[in-house]
């Protein structure tokens, strides 16, 4: 079977930076699965890329900030009274927070705690790197009805209600 919309793919998988440093991997008895066909599940770029693969399939991907998390954006760093952080504030601190039009959650790191400062910072962090991606189709099979009108693989390795 070929991976094409409405399909659930298995994938093992290593992420790294351009210079080989290990991000994330999926391995085979624990591989990353998705429902294709834009859900959402897995970055386009590489939902593009798998389309008509079938299992087996190896793929080497690049992938540049857009294609992954993003362009880096210094107008999402904010410095901010450390009055308004709970007491407990540290760098690595992971806190939401809105976002400057009030319009969206947003998730902030605290990236600097001084001088009654605290710095956060709303870009994930891998955002403004270039990735690369390795990955092996393990599996391809037609998804449920149910899978298909919730947006998500159920079972195993996939999402439980």
């Amino acid at each position: 079977m070929q991976i094409s919309k409405d399909t659930v793919v298995a994938l093992t998988y290593r992420l790294s930076t351009l210079d080989g440093e290990m991000l994330e991997e999926a391995v085979a008895d624990k591989p990353a699965v998705y429902l294709q066909g834009g859900y959402d599940g897995i970055f386009p770029r590489v939902e593009a890329a798998l389309e008509g693969q079938a299992a087996g399939a190896e793929l080497d991907i690049v992938l540049e900030p857009e294609d992954a998390f993003g362009e880096y954006d210094a107008e999402l760093v904010r410095i901010e009274p450390i009055d308004a952080f709970p007491e407990e504030v540290k760098v690595g601190m992971q806190l939401e927070g809105a976002s400057d039009d009030g319009e969206h959650v947003m998730l902030y790191t605290v990236t600097d705690v001084a001088d009654g400062k605290v710095v956060v910072d709303g870009n994930h962090p891998l955002a403004g790197q270039s990735l690369r991606l390795q990955c092996v189709v393990q599996s391809v099979r037609a998804a449920s009805a149910e899978e298909i009108q919730h947006g998500h693989v159920h079972g195993e390795h996939g999402h439980h209600h």
